[in-house]
């Protein structure tokens, strides 16, 4: 997912670079819904792990 969140990072700056406003925003808020479900779900995984008594990480 955080692959995800960076290419839809990078399709933003090419086009806000070549002055696609619209696009550029959509995508740049496309990666960021990503990269906070990414967190999310990476915090998540880190209290099921120390819950299940492994340590995080």
């Amino acid at each position: 997912m955080l692959g995800w969140a960076l290419t839809f990072l990078i399709v933003a700056l090419i086009a806000a670079a070549l002055g696609f406003g619209g696009i550029a925003g959509a995508s740049a808020g496309i990666a960021k819904i990503l990269f906070f479900i990414f967190i999310v779900l990476f915090v998540v995984a880190m209290i099921a792990r120390a819950l299940k008594g492994r340590p995080p990480l």
